[in-house]
Order: C-alpha cells, then sequence, then structure tokens
C-alpha cells in the first residue's frame, strides 16, 4: 500500500461512509481502478485497511457533534435528561447490528461479497431513493419544527431503526441510507435523522474497526500490520478519512434542508451500471 493509494481510498471512505450512496461499492471500484484487486492474496489486507480507515470517519463525527456527545456523556452521569435518552435510544439502535454481526459476519463475506447480491443492493436502494425522493422533499418542512431533544423518537423506533441497519450489512445497501430513512420513518426531520445516523455510526464502525483488527491480528499483529503496508499508510487514510468526512458530513445535512435524495439515487444506479459492466466484461472480480 503506498502513500498515494491510502489518500485515494481514505478520500473516497470519508465522502463515501456518511451520504447515502454505498461506501463498500465505491471502494471496490477504487481498489480495482487502483489495481488493487488483481493479486488475490492481497484482497484480505485490502479488505481491511479500508475498514480500519472508517476511524476516521467516526474521529470526523466525535469533532462536529461533540457538543451532542458531551450531553450523552452528562446524561451518563446523571446530570442530564435528555443526553442519557438519546444515549440509550443510540445503544438500542446499535444492538441489533451488533449481535446479527457477530453472528453473521463470515456468512455475510462467503454469501453476499459477489457480484450479483452487491449489484442489487447498489442499484435496488437508487431505485428506492429515487421513488422516496418527493416523499421525502415534502418532509423538509418539518425543519423549522424540529426538537432538538429527539424526545419525538421513541425507543421502539430506535430499535426498528437498528434492525434496519442490520440489513445494511448486506454490502452495497449504505448504512447511511437506511438509518436516516428509518429517522424519516420515525417522525425526525431530514436534519435530524441524519445526525442520529451520524451518531448511530460511533458504536457501528467503531465496533466494526475493532473487530476487524482484532481477527486480522490475533494471530500475529506484526505480520497484519505489514499486510497493510505499515503504519505510515494506515495513518495517512484515517487523517484523510477524517477530513473528507468532516466536509461531506456538513455539506450533506445542508443538502437534507434543501431538497431530497434523488441525486443520490441516481448516482447508486450509475455505479451499480458501472460495476456491472466491469464485473461482467471480465476486467474485475470481486
Amino acid at each position: 500500500m503506498t502513500i498515494l493509494q491510502a489518500i485515494i481510498l481514505g478520500l473516497v471512505e470519508g465522502i463515501t461512509e456518511y451520504l447515502p450512496v454505498s461506501s463498500t461499492g465505491h471502494l471496490i471500484i477504487t481498489a480495482w481502478l487502483l489495481g488493487l484487486s488483481e493479486d488475490e492474496a492481497r484482497k484480505p489486507a485490502i479488505d481491511s485497511f479500508n475498514i480500519i480507515i472508517q476511524g476516521g470517519a467516526i474521529l470526523a463525527v466525535l469533532g462536529l457533534y461533540w457538543t451532542r456527545v458531551q450531553t450523552m456523556l452528562r446524561g451518563i452521569a446523571g446530570r442530564d435528561a435528555a443526553g442519557r435518552a438519546l444515549f440509550l435510544k443510540i445503544v438500542i439502535a446499535f444492538l441489533p447490528a451488533a449481535v446479527l454481526g457477530l453472528l453473521l459476519d463470515d456468512w455475510i463475506e462467503e454469501r453476499l461479497f459477489r457480484p450479483v447480491p452487491v449489484l442489487i443492493a447498489l442499484g435496488g436502494g437508487g431505485l428506492l431513493l429515487l421513488v422516496l425522493s418527493p416523499w421525502i422533499k415534502t418532509l423538509v418542512a418539518r425543519e423549522a419544527n424540529e426538537r432538538d431533544d429527539f424526545l419525538n423518537l421513541s425507543y421502539r423506533a430506535a430499535l426498528a431503526i437498528g434492525f434496519m441497519q442490520a440489513i445494511a450489512m448486506w454490502p452495497g445497501t449504505s448504512r447511511s441510507m437506511v438509518t436516516i430513512l428509518g429517522g424519516i420513518l420515525f417522525g425526525l426531520s431530514p436534519r435530524r435523522a441524519a445526525e442520529f445516523s451520524f451518531l448511530l455510526g460511533l458504536p457501528t464502525l467503531g465496533g466494526a474497526c475493532l473487530y476487524k483488527l482484532y481477527k486480522g491480528a490475533k494471530a500475529d499483529p506484526t505480520a497484519f500490520l505489514d499486510s497493510l503496508g505499515g503504519i505510515v499508510p494506515v495513518s495517512v487514510g484515517i487523517l484523510v478519512a477524517a477530513i473528507s468526512a468532516a466536509i461531506a458530513v456538513k455539506w450533506l445535512v445542508g443538502y437534507l434542508s434543501r431538497g431530497g435524495f434523488a441525486a443520490f439515487g441516481w448516482w447508486r444506479v450509475a455505479v451499480a451500471i458501472v460495476l456491472g459492466a466491469a464485473i461482467f466484461s471480465g476486467s474485475m472480480t470481486l
């Protein structure tokens, strides 16, 4: 892994992680364009690298929403009721993916990291956004009346969003897409739904990152780090992912306050077509 490759992968990860476009699909295409998919022996290391640099996306949300995180910390300490309620809702929403992820991780890698499932998730998600976009646009008016403390989101709704997030373990689906749509479905404004999705990403992406580190490094930490290219490319990838994710999150929040999801829907369909053409022409393998 060269520094330039780490920068490019970090940039793609940061931009796409919180947008409803599927970071997995984009990283697959990027690795292919960089020639990282040609060596079958290197693919597990590239997959691990792409998950580990999600740490940068976590840092971006921690920085942008530190005030909200502090509110939850005060809630844990018993000094902020609204913060405690939000923390509990994040925990409840996190549990389905945490449990199912541990149970189904190997099964998903073996059966769903294949061309047809990934393309179905990418293209199908794009079509879903195109269908729902007019409805979502009508909800932008909620922004003026949104409640800053998430009190209008019930614990039952948080659990339902958690099960929707678990669907995103299907590669190509987009965790951000399903959780933002879930938040909107259960009464949050588009802006607040996006914020809940970002906060939910802290334990979800953090757990995935730590789990991948554990699986890869438990046998031989030094060899695992060497397979990723060393500490410098990993650090660069995380840093670039953090900066680009922060920019993407700020842009997305502003965009959701103005319109719907149609642009993301068309983009996903286009990515599915490009990826499908490359796979079925024999130019790349998945």
